[in-house]
């Protein structure tokens, strides 16, 4: 045996440049390329739509506003194309927190996979602005008031606001306990009004779950605005876990008589568009319901652009998701009532002496 030194050779090669002839020695896998199917002619209209969520048209048009955005630079070794990154994160918003199962609909790996739907919700989110946004001008303000009053003779209403816990994983770091929530699980409190054909206008997707829906509601750009008097008297409906103020109003909790029994069954109905409105997002995007293992930033994105789609699915009055039978969607569970708060100058009282009163 050849000698250096007067060792063997085989005594002086060490455990690491041993693993490295292994490594230089290993097969490598052969690269395959799959075939892609064409989803868009593949399936029939409500196939389509079961697996997707939402209609082709729909698909369409909501590419057009983010092609630009997603398009690859280069379409060399197999790129994915804009279409089919839009329905492979339409794919993980239909089937939950799996980017594998999203991944392997289009054939593509999981890394792959997690870029694709990070940056597909991340240009959907920023449509924001055109989709969701609440009345603007005092024709957008009186059209909003008689939609409301339509349901439940409930007078001066602009909106139903409501919070609802969607599930995250452990975020980590420091703070990481103020996103666990009082049912004990991770997640964001996000706050949504609604109005009467289930739109959302406003979102807040930033908060942890610790955090209760008045705070959020303190703390956001519509309170700001309401206070302000950019909606005139408008008033926005709520539930329990809210303060009554000038511009915020809630049912009794225990009414007294005839008139607030009368106040508080035109509330509830008036304010249901804001609970509807998340059990219809919820069907179409079941990953909302089911939860998000995914960086907390990208979590918050793909919020916002489940509402967006969602939002552009109503303007094409598309309202009605197709049921997923092995799917479990819990009712909202937001509701924290308080002990009845009562801010100086509410509307409640006013509205039961001078309307309700006199119905």
């Amino acid at each position: 045996m050849m000698e250096l030194l007067g060792l063997p050779i085989l005594d002086i090669i060490e455990d690491d440049d041993v693993e490295i002839v292994e490594f230089l020695n290993y097969q490598r896998r052969t690269y395959t390329i799959r075939v892609r199917i064409n989803h868009m002619e593949f399936w029939d209209d409500q196939d389509f739509k079961v697996r997707f969520r939402i209609s082709k048209e729909v698909v369409i048009e909501v590419l057009g506003y983010i092609n630009e955005q997603i398009s690859s630079q280069s379409y060399r070794n197999h790129a994915v194309t804009s279409i089919n990154k839009l329905l492979l994160t339409l794919r993980f918003y239909a089937t939950g927190n799996f980017l594998i199962t999203a991944g392997d609909f289009l054939g593509v790996s999981k890394t792959t996979s997690s870029l694709i739907v990070r940056d597909v919700s991340v240009a959907l989110a920023r449509l924001l602005p055109r989709f969701i946004k609440m009345p603007d001008t005092e024709l957008e303000i009186n059209t909003l008031q008689n939609r409301f009053y339509d349901i439940a003779k409930f007078p001066r209403v602009i909106g139903a606001i409501d919070c609802t816990h969607v599930k995250i994983q452990n975020p980590g770091g420091d703070n990481a306990e103020y996103f666990r929530n009082r049912k004990g699980y991770f997640s964001l409190n996000v706050q949504t009004i609604a109005c009467p054909n289930l739109k959302i206008m406003d979102i807040v997707a930033r908060w942890p779950g610790s955090c209760h829906d008045q705070t959020i509601f303190k703390k956001s750009k519509v309170y700001t605005q309401l206070i302000s008097g950019k909606w005139g008297n408008g008033l926005i409906v709520a539930d329990s876990g809210y303060a009554n103020s000038r511009h915020i109003v809630t049912p009794f909790i225990n009414p007294q008589n005839h008139i607030e029994q009368l106040y508080n069954e035109s509330i509830i109905r008036t304010r249901n568009p804001v609970e509807r409105s998340y059990g219809v997002l919820k069907r179409r995007f079941p990953v909302l319901s089911l939860g998000l293992r995914l960086k907390l930033q990208t979590t918050q994105a793909v919020i916002v652009a489940c509402c967006v789609l969602h939002n552009i699915a109503c303007d094409n009055n598309d309202l009605d998701p197709p049921e997923l039978l092995d799917l479990f969607l819990p009712e909202n569970e937001n509701i924290n009532i308080i002990e009845e708060v009562i801010e100086e100058g509410n509307a409640r009282q006013q509205l039961v002496v001078d309307y309700f009163g006199h119905l």
